[in-house]
């Protein structure tokens, strides 16, 4: 069995190009069974998501060149062949099986270690399955792939530190305040980090959030999908004293929060204390607010010094992680020669029974003409085993002229001969 892994990822091709490629659920059925139209392929798993669209074959004997499955891949999105080909990669066998098994692991994503995509490689196998395009050998691999990909998910560090300043400002607000339900959120700005922000603080259990922003419409978009509160920037000063937790993220030239604003702020609160995380370029709250006792005030460059350390921590990880896929590549190697074993052995005994039931028709049809039933059996009996001793027969003067002794004493043994006296043994 060869594996091929062939696509496009995020790394090597713009997103224009990604975006002609991307399989839509309604296409997975025509694609199917076109790629089971395709010279040698046995099997196939479709791989699409925003960052890579990546096709997983088993194919048989005859192997296809890359040009020739890019060339599918073109014709089936009918997109320009010459510059699909210059972006599309190709892996074959343990690179494949490597490929595959760090995909699944998130360590070839655009964030090391995310985790969405192992659920959208297993639901990648499952589309092939329900349209009949999975082999029991290629669902093995993908037994061996969803299992190394948990365990690189359970045993090291891989997504457990925060690798996105969104993501980070959560972190650093969970660290602080513990459980988040408890707390009040005020989200300064309704940009695409803000959107990210108030995803991340929803999923670690926040169910306080407000939005303030300087258009009240993008605002109220933000705030609805939590329940919360929407506000204009001109709100701010009367709504910041119920806010436990501040992140701004605006685009605005000069800052929204001034030292007095946030004094104000905490009088009203009784001095408890408050979290602000900026992380606006040019800043959304003054410097000075660093200097209150009760604020904690971070900046965007705070949070990319904890992004660094953790994306450090997760490449020690992704090493730890490449072992594991390693050591679940032998296990896959191991298992393939095995399985091929079995095939060599039912090989020669189809072959050997294939000459047997050859012979014996022979046999049978000269006894029925009238010959000699001692004459026939004689005849078929030399010729039956003149035809089974010869390729046992070279095997053995091969590696007798080889001087191969370890060779040699496992043939013997296995023909169950006395080489001293040549016979059979009893």
């Amino acid at each position: 069995m060869t594996v091929i892994a062939l696509g496009i990822n995020h790394n090597p091709a713009p997103v224009s190009l990604r975006e002609k490629v991307a399989f839509t659920p309604d296409a997975l059925t025509e694609a199917f069974a076109s790629l089971q139209l395709v010279d040698a392929v046995d099997a196939s798993v479709v791989l699409s998501t925003c960052n890579r669209t990546e096709l997983y074959l088993q194919l048989g004997c005859a192997l296809p060149n890359h040009d020739s499955l890019v060339r599918w891949l073109a014709d089936f999105h009918q997109c320009d062949f010459d510059e699909l080909s210059e972006h599309t990669y190709i892996h074959k066998d343990n690179a494949a099986l490597n490929h595959i098994m760090r995909v699944a692991s998130g360590l070839d994503s655009l964030i090391l270690g995310e985790p969405q995509i192992l659920g959208q490689v297993k639901q990648a196998v499952s589309d092939a399955k329900r349209h009949d395009a999975l082999t029991s050998q290629f669902q093995r691999i993908f037994d061996h792939t969803f299992q190394v990909a948990k365990k690189v998910r359970t045993d090291t560090d891989i997504g457990a530190n925060a690798v996105s300043v969104a993501f980070a400002a959560v972190q650093l607000a969970k660290q602080i305040f513990g459980n988040l339900a408890h707390s009040r959120v005020l989200l300064i700005g309704a940009g695409e980090t803000i959107d990210l922000v108030a995803k991340h603080l929803h999923e670690q259990g926040a169910i306080n959030i407000d939005v303030a922003n300087r258009t009240i419409g993008k605002a109220q978009e933000i705030a609805a999908l939590f329940d919360g509160q929407a506000m204009t920037l001109n709100q701010l000063p009367s709504h910041l004293p119920q806010a436990d937790i501040i992140i701004s993220s605006t685009a605005s030239q000069l800052p929204l929060i001034g030292k007095g604003m946030v004094e104000h702020a905490l009088e009203q609160r009784k001095h408890k204390p408050m979290l602000m995380i900026d992380i606006a370029v040019p800043r959304d709250i003054e410097g000075e607010v660093a200097k209150l006792d009760e604020v904690y005030l971070y900046t965007v460059d705070d949070l990319q010094h904890i992004v660094a350390q953790n994306l450090a921590n997760r490449e020690q990880a992704a090493e730890q992680a490449q072992v594991m896929i390693d050591e679940q590549i032998n296990m896959v190697t191991q298992w393939q020669q095995a399985q091929n074993n079995v095939d060599v052995v039912k090989s020669y005994r189809d072959s050997q029974i294939q000459i047997r039931d050859s012979l014996l028709t022979k046999a049978i049809a000269q006894i029925e003409d009238g010959q000699d039933p001692k004459a026939v059996l004689a005849a078929f009996s030399h010729k039956l085993s003149n035809q089974m001793m010869h390729g046992p027969t070279k095997a053995l003067a091969q590696v007798a002229q080889l001087q191969d002794n370890h060779t040699l004493e496992i043939l013997t043994d296995a023909l169950n001969l006395d080489v001293e006296g040549n016979t059979p043994k009893s």
